[in-house]
């Protein structure tokens, strides 16, 4: 089973977490969603699979390229 590392791609705070570990995702399903000068940026899974890891909760700060989430497809 491969393992996905899901990347933030802005510096900001996450908003809302959209799943949980173990849930299953589809591509293009939105598992986080970022706040980053007042806008809403979705981050969505590249692939589907199962959600192994959340590695940010809401309202942490999150940096551009760092790992949210890891989807075992």
């Amino acid at each position: 089973m491969a393992r996905v590392e899901v990347e933030s791609e802005v510096t900001g705070k996450v908003w809302k977490v959209e799943v949980g570990v173990g849930d299953r995702v589809a591509e293009g399903d939105v598992l986080v969603i970022l706040e980053s000068m007042k806008m809403e940026i979705p981050v969505e899974s590249p692939h589907a699979g199962t959600v192994a890891e959340l590695r940010v909760a809401a309202d942490e700060p999150v940096q551009e390229d760092q790992v949210v989430a890891v989807i075992a497809t």
